[in-house]
Order: C-alpha cells, then structure tokens, then sequence
C-alpha cells in the first residue's frame, strides 16, 4: 500500500511542479496548439496555446516509478509502450507545429508505427511475460481462449484504444478526466487481484491524470497534444491487455468507445446517404457544443459517464 501512495502523490507533485516550467518553455518555443478552422468557433481563441503537454506525462512516470523502488520487467515494459506510443504522437505534434503541416504524421504513417509498437508489445506480453491467449468475460467465469487469434486481436484492442484516447482529446481537461476514472478502475482491479506492479502504474496514470489536470482545465494553459492522448491510451490499452480484460474495456472505457463510435457512423451514413450526418459535427463531444452546450456542461457531463462506466465495469469484474 505505501508504494501504492508514493507512485500516486509523487506523479502529481511531480506533474504541478513541471508545469510551472513546461509551458512557458513550450511558449518561448512557440510550440502552440494549432485550431481547425471547421471545428467550433469558440475553439478559435485557443490558438496558440502550448501543447505537447504529454511530456509531463512521461516525466511524472517515471519518476514516480523509480521513487517506489519496486522494478520489474512488467512494470517497464508498461512505462516502455506508454513512451512508445507518447514519441509517435510527439513526432505528430512536432510536425503539424514546427513544419507546419496541420494533420501531422500521414495517417498510414501513424497507423503502421502503432502497429508495429503494438505488435511487439503483444508478443513480448505472450511470450515472455506468460501472459497466455485468454479473455476474461465480464460477468462469467473461467476464460475464453482465442489460441494465436489472439495476437491480432489484442493489437487491435490497443491499436484502436490509442486512437480511441485521441479522438477524446478535444475539449479542456475531457480526455485527461476521462483517463482519471479509467485509471482508478484499473487501481481497484489490480489491487483487488493482488497485482501489485500494475496497481502501481495504475497509481501513477491516476496521479499524473490529476496533476495534468491543474493546468488543463478550462481554460487550458496547456494542451496534452497527441504526445499525450497517445500515451495515455497506450497505457489504457497496455493495462487492459496484461490484466486480460479486453473485453471488459468496451464497458470500463465507454466514453471512449461513445467518441469513437460516432466518428464510424458519421462517415458511413455520410457515404451511404450521399452527403447527409447524423451529428452536427464529430467526435461526439462536438456535436453537444454545437447543439448550444458550454464547453464546460460538455465536459462533466462526459466525466459523469466516464465515472459510471467504471463504477459499472468494476462491479461487473470484482
């Protein structure tokens, strides 16, 4: 348990005493966010303000994992993915604000980079930490086996909950917040199952959460950037897979799988109707904005159900 408080309380130090030096660093860089001009209009006046926020992230790890003293390779192989997938959405950051190419990294650029991080994640998962082929099902017992289809399937999970975390970034403080309840769950889970390296991590992603949060929140002084979105989904992803619950994931990471989801149906209504929506703009965060909600309103109200799906999912689990 005293590890349990260390990784927590020293990510978030650690997270609000960078901040303070993070972001006027990122200002004199003139790293700042840029806007689409097709989003809300409200969302113009943010131009400008610094993101690759998701460095913090990669500090506040860290550091609060080695001040716990408890090192295995499971443990690095979660702060390494999260790294990983983090440095691809740097490089996207880093190209959309220096060479000012505004969708960043080519989108089979991106893709192909998290497969193949994904796919190495999974081998090594299966292979050397005997992480076996087996899928908990919420609210049944024993497992289901998918043998080698696993492989496949499990990049997929991860590989579609990075994005899935990326699409979620689009207001002050939703995907951070989000992450919160997410990562609370997982530190009941693991804690409740006696994993206490991966009750750690959970740990830290919470406190990191939260320490991000300080300065993220509307209106934001800092924006996470696709350095951060992707690293915390490489972590949700990653603690989702070593904890075997894939499935559960679709429950515990609703809102998620809600913004993602509208996104799909959006573009194959459009394409099948011949130019018509079914929402006003996605992901669907957009679409409550535009329907006349305050960015604010938009934001507890996803923090609301994000709280429900974990509450739920962990009920379901335990």
């Amino acid at each position: 348990m005293r590890e349990l408080y260390i990784a927590f309380f020293s990510a978030v130090v650690v997270c609000l005493l960078s901040g303070p030096f993070l972001i006027p660093f990122l200002r004199r860089l003139k790293f700042g966010q840029h806007i689409r001009t097709d989003g809300p209009k409200a969302h113009l006046q943010k131009a400008g303000t610094p993101t690759m926020g998701g460095l913090m992230f990669f500090l506040s790890l860290l550091l609060s994992l080695l001040l716990t003293g408890v090192s295995n390779f499971r443990l690095q192989l979660l702060f390494l993915i999260t790294l990983g997938f983090g440095l691809i959405g740097f490089f996207d950051d880093f190209i959309k604000v220096i060479m000012k190419r505004p969708l960043g990294l080519r989108a089979r650029e991106k893709i192909l980079g998290q497969i193949i991080l994904a796919s190495v994640f999974t081998y090594i998962a299966v292979v050397y930490l005997g992480r076996g082929t087996g899928l908990l099902v919420p609210g049944m017992s024993g497992y289901l086996n998918l043998g080698w289809f696993y492989l496949p399937f499990a990049v997929f999970v991860l590989v579609g909950t990075v994005n899935a975390v990326n699409l979620t970034d689009g207001l002050d403080g939703l995907a951070a917040g989000v992450t919160v309840f997410t990562a609370l769950a997982y530190l009941l889970i693991t804690k409740a199952w006696g994993l206490t390296d991966l009750s750690i991590f959970s740990a830290a992603l919470l406190g990191s959460c939260l320490g991000f949060l300080f300065f993220n929140l509307y209106p934001a002084r800092i924006f996470m950037g696709d350095t951060g979105s992707l690293a915390l989904g490489g972590a949700v992803g990653a603690l989702a897979i070593l904890t075997k619950t894939e499935l559960l994931l679709l429950i515990l990471g609703g809102v998620y799988v809600a913004e993602t989801f509208s996104v799909i149906l959006q573009v194959l209504y459009f394409k099948i109707t011949g130019g018509k929506r079914i929402f006003l703009m996605t992901p669907l965060h957009h679409h409550f904005e535009l329907k006349g909600w305050s960015e604010q309103r938009v934001v507890f109200t996803f923090w609301t159900a994000a709280a429900l799906f974990a509450v739920l999912a962990v009920v379901i689990i335990l």
